[in-house]
């Protein structure tokens, strides 16, 4: 390694303490630590990762004062994101400058590496003069649209958002996105989304921007996102090819492994609504009546809290146990890419969140699109009008549309042709990890910009 880069060579990861951002910004300290840095991660009190075995070279600090469960439950994920900025400023700083005081001259801080909606570090960052650097964990298309929205006057914007006749109609300068598929939240009111957006794609300082997608998927989205913030984009993923890195908060169930095995090549439909989607119990039993009447077997992730009441799937009426029990598994978590990549698995029935979207393609994997909240919109919409490899099951659940889904994913032609589709693309991605690739390329120009920074 050349000598001007071992006199700063930590990399400090502030991760949001969410499954979805939490599992991509460890891939990539994976992928900076085969680079040799050394990674120190700051954390909240809240959903920790634990320094197991794959991260046994890290160094993880705990940011003191930081929001808890509980806070989550009673704020709700949107507000939570909002008061985490707030109250973690002050002293993730005292933290970052306790670090660099202890460290050696063979260790120094190279930069401040942040999720996107952990924009607090750039302050501190800014004050020890050290580099910091945006990580986006979503696409650079879900990136792009937070951009436009942030400039978007936040009256109009809103007038537009309740306008039912705009809802289907293309929004200026997104093509394909219609004024549905933009990132707005389940979780908060425009108003506050468009606030946040404004913090988040305020780069400031920053001085780079990584974002976890591959030039074969975004090229258009990423030029533009280029010439609009001006400062370097690097786009480096899927970092779950380039760096595999288990990273799951909740306990995975792998029983599930041992009941694929005994299922026939491609004939299972893997369901799985993400960490934080909801379900009301009229939608559950209608997806339950689809999935049985559909005759296809199939593996069905249902989260405790994902669904009414109390328990698990206690709390649904008899009649689910009696429509599952004959094709279905039900695990509360699962090993999703050992399951992705099973032969068994022929579809997945995803809300779309942007790791879940690159591990199915990463597979050849097709999709049946159910986005929730968020960027999934932005992911399902690209799925189905953009890369073809999916399709959206969009309105009110029943049981009849979710038996055509199956169907139409599992038995059909049309499957058939998503699955190629899925596999051209999965091709794609793994050329663009491996030497001489665009992403990895970029990695690499990635490290060569830290070590002129350091040399200045």
């Amino acid at each position: 390694m050349d000598e001007k880069l071992v006199k700063k060579r930590r990399i400090v990861l502030v991760p949001l303490p969410a499954q979805g951002h939490v599992t991509p910004i460890m891939q990539l300290g994976k992928a900076l630590y085969s680079k040799g840095f050394s990674i120190t991660v700051f954390q909240t009190q809240y959903n920790r990762v634990s320094s197991s075995k794959d991260f046994s070279d890290f160094h993880f600090l705990t940011i003191p004062g930081s929001l808890t469960e509980t806070d989550l439950k009673n704020l709700g994920p949107l507000q939570f994101a909002t008061k985490l900025n707030q109250v973690c400023e002050a002293s993730f700083k005292q933290c970052l400058g306790q670090l660099l005081k202890e460290q050696g001259d063979d260790d120094e801080v190279a930069c401040v590496v942040y999720d996107e909606y952990m924009h607090f570090s750039n302050a501190a960052a800014k004050e020890f003069r050290l580099p910091s650097v945006v990580f986006s964990t979503t696409c650079a298309t879900a990136f792009l649209c937070r951009s436009v929205i942030a400039k978007v006057n936040v009256d109009k914007f809103l007038t537009d958002m309740k306008d039912l006749e705009l809802q289907d109609k293309l929004f200026p300068g997104l093509h394909p996105l219609r004024y549905k598929d933009l990132p707005t939240s389940a979780f908060g009111p425009i108003e506050s989304i468009h606030r946040l957006y404004s913090e988040i794609v305020n780069t400031g300082t920053a001085s780079a921007v990584i974002i976890n997608t591959a030039n074969c998927l975004e090229s258009t989205s990423l030029a533009r996102l280029q010439r609009e913030l001006q400062i370097p984009v690097y786009p480096i993923g899927p970092l779950h090819i380039a760096a595999s890195a288990p990273s799951s908060l909740l306990e995975e169930d792998r029983s599930c492994i041992e009941w694929l095995n005994m299922q026939k090549p491609r004939s299972v439909l893997y369901i799985s609504l993400g960490s934080l989607a909801l379900m009301e119990t009229k939608d559950t039993l209608e997806m339950a009546w689809g999935l049985r009447n559909s005759n296809q077997p199939f593996l069905w992730v249902i989260r405790p809290g994902s669904i009414p009441g109390p328990e698990w799937t206690e709390s649904l009426p008899e009649e689910f146990s009696k429509l599952v029990s004959e094709r279905g598994y039900i695990v509360k978590w699962a090993p999703q890419m050992e399951v992705l990549r099973h032969p068994a698995v022929g579809g997945f029935w995803s809300h779309c969140g942007w790791n879940s979207t690159l591990e199915s393609i990463g597979e050849g994997v097709p999709m049946i699109c159910r986005p929730f909240t968020s960027d999934q919109k932005v992911n399902a919409r690209y799925l189905e009008s953009v890369w073809s490899v999916g399709f959206q099951l969009e309105g009110k659940l029943d049981k009849e549309d979710v038996e055509r889904a199956v169907k139409r994913l599992l038995v059909d032609e049309e499957g058939e042709y998503m699955r190629k589709r899925a596999i051209e693309l999965k091709e794609k991605l793994e050329s663009s990890v491996r030497s001489g690739g665009s992403s990895c390329c970029s990695l690499d120009y990635f490290v060569n910009f830290l070590r002129m920074k350091s040399s200045i």
